[in-house]
């Protein structure tokens, strides 16, 4: 059996079994999501599976650390560890919006120390830069798209699964391992959080994952083709949660709103339940979307410049165009005197702001 296969097995049995041992114990650290009139759930949730995640991605990879190449674990460990703590800690004592966005880019410089940098701009500095920029607004965009049962765990498994079969089609055993132990982390948990979910991962598990992805995607290497064409394949895999961060983020500041710190029912997943779909099917929805975007990405890896920048573009329109047709649609349900907030049920609202004003 691969490595990737070991790890991923490793890891859904950890979250499998650790995830109702978090349920159990959060109540007791006081580790609860209350309802209240900004938040889509309506009654108290444990909020620690993020707990159950991290160990066993980690726990999965570090059991079978010998077959990897452990040095490169470095900065994705103590990053990934170090962005769960800020987020275990906003999530029982709430945090300052500020205090985890510097928290962030810390975590992002320990990846940009050890060496793990993207390498598509001619000059050094901007690369480290860019690193930056993709390492925070990944994870971020994770913890904002974790505002319905089971919608960034499922998005997030679904990213995992491409990334390791994109690291498997270009021999990158240690990248596959890697995602392999998010993909069966996630799984396990996933299965105790789709609607109606007992447990909700919190912070501390939405920016895990989302920094462990984006670091992923900052690591995959493509020698058969050209990076001029292939920076593209991880954009297109985590197009998921970076459409709905830019979505919210549009629309907030349109409306004059901090995007980062207000939190609202103004997700892709709220239109899309204020549209008429059931909470399963919006994110049903993200699930469908996540897969033909990865698709296109393993597309993207064999094209041609020509060829990818096609297909590309023609993603970036569609995406253009379902962001219009969302906030339109949102703007008129704001303007009509009888809108009211959806009845959907799930987690939070999905901000950088401390979880109490969800």
């Amino acid at each position: 059996m691969s490595t990737a296969m070991l790890i991923f097995a490793g890891a859904l049995i950890l979250a499998l079994g650790g995830t109702p041992l978090a349920r159990r114990l959060a109540p007791r650290l006081g580790m609860i999501d209350q309802p209240d009139a900004r938040k889509v759930h309506q009654r108290p949730m444990p909020r620690m599976g993020g707990a159950a995640i991290v160990l066993a991605c980690l726990a999965a990879v570090l059991l079978f650390r010998e077959r990897i190449e452990f040095q490169q674990l470095v900065g994705i460990v103590l990053g990934g560890a170090f962005v769960s703590l800020i987020g275990a800690l906003d999530d029982r004592w709430g945090m300052a919006p500020l205090v985890k966005l510097i928290g962030q880019f810390f975590a992002a410089g320990i990846l940009i120390a050890t060496g793990l940098t993207i390498q598509l701009l001619p000059v050094a500095w901007l690369n480290y830069g860019l690193t930056a920029l993709w390492i925070v607004g990944i994870t971020n965009a994770f913890n904002l798209l974790d505002n319905m049962d089971g919608l960034s765990s499922g998005v997030a498994a679904i990213a995992a699964a491409f990334f390791t079969l994109l690291a498997a089609l270009s021999k990158q055993s240690y990248v596959s391992a890697l995602s392999a132990a998010v993909l069966g982390a996630t799984l396990g948990f996933l299965i105790y959080n789709f609607n109606p979910a007992s447990i909700f991962m919190g912070d501390s598990g939405s920016l895990f994952i989302g920094f462990v992805l984006a670091a992923i995607g900052v690591k995959l290497r493509f020698p058969d083709n050209v990076n001029f064409v292939t920076w593209m394949a991880p954009v297109l895999v985590l197009s998921v949660p970076l459409f709905d961060t830019a979505l919210v983020s549009i629309s907030r500041l349109r409306r004059g709103l901090n995007p980062l710190t207000t939190p609202g029912k103004d997700h892709t997943s709220h239109r899309l339940v204020a549209a008429g779909f059931s909470t399963r099917e919006a994110v049903m929805l993200h699930y469908l979307a996540g897969g033909a975007y990865g698709l296109l990405a393993i597309f993207v890896t064999q094209a041609t410049v020509f060829e990818g920048y096609v297909a590309g573009g023609a993603a970036a329109l569609l995406g253009l165009y379902t962001l219009i047709r969302l906030e339109h649609q949102f703007r008129r349900h704001l303007i009509s005197p009888s809108a009211q907030p959806s009845p959907s049920k799930g987690e939070g609202a999905g901000s950088l702001s401390p979880p109490g004003s969800r």
